[in-house]
């Protein structure tokens, strides 16, 4: 994003709060949104809603199954996805208004224990030795943080021999609680999860170097439904302001 844009969204968000302070206007959005960026979302909305006086509702999923309930008439407003695949497909689907697609994030993946003592700064080791019975990962059909980890894997030449390790979650929500609850003992889950304020000095981690998947851009998109609704291009907009972005880089994600 050129300064320039980010100056003119920062500054239509501002009149748009202005305006709507009095919360004549309030309205609902209700956003569909990839399960990694769920944690991140909540507290975005807390500070939407308290300067805006709209609501904002939330599901939350994989990205490929939340793409499939899109096409079969989900009544969503606004697609914050976990990559940039789904959202261009609905643009020329004519589910999303075209021209309102942007990254929002660029999500980094991180191998994770629950045991603070079983993953060292160079988590390849834990891999090649596999002394483990199980790895976690998102089901890379539907789950692009999922798909990341298989490209990991493959790059390091581990796929085939780890295979019969691998423990599938639906999304990479359920993917962490494996982890979590220690029915996997290590997992490749978001960064932004283990970047949570709860989270930050829990357990061993070592953050794959990017160089290993392809990158993550994560795309927002205004929904055909949503077009008319002034709630719903206001959270896009606050969601490209500049204190929309500084919590997003303090969870853990990349910005384009």
């Amino acid at each position: 994003m050129t300064i320039f844009n980010k100056q003119l969204a920062t500054g239509f968000v501002f009149v748009f709060l202005i305006l709507s302070g009095a919360q004549v206007f309030a309205g609902e959005v209700t956003v569909a949104v990839a399960s990694n960026f769920l944690n991140p979302l909540k507290t975005l909305i807390q500070e939407f809603q308290k300067q805006s006086g709209h609501t904002v509702r939330t599901v939350s999923g994989s990205t490929g199954k939340l793409y499939a309930q899109i096409l079969h008439g989900a009544p969503f407003d606004v697609f914050l996805s976990a990559d940039s695949e789904r959202p261009r497909l609905l643009e020329q689907e004519g589910q999303a208004v075209a021209g309102t697609r942007f990254t929002y994030a660029r999500g980094k993946i991180v191998l994770w224990s629950a045991d603070p003592h079983r993953i060292n700064a160079d988590g390849q080791n834990i891999l090649h030795r596999k002394n483990f019975r199980r790895l976690a990962l998102a089901n890379p059909k539907t789950a692009p943080y999922g798909k990341a980890a298989v490209t990991v894997l493959k790059r390091l030449n581990l796929w085939t021999s780890l295979s019969p390790l691998i423990v599938q979650g639906e999304n990479i929500g359920q993917t962490f609680q494996f982890v979590a609850t220690g029915n996997a003992e290590i997992g490749f889950v978001a960064l932004s999860q283990v970047g949570d304020p709860r989270l930050k000095n829990k357990g061993s981690r070592w953050i794959v170097p990017e160089h290993l998947y392809d990158a993550i851009d994560q795309d927002a998109v205004l929904l055909t439904r949503g077009e008319s609704q002034p709630p719903a291009r206001a959270f896009l907009l606050f969601l490209k302001s500049d204190p929309a972005r500084e919590r997003i880089l303090n969870y853990g994600y990349g910005l384009k």
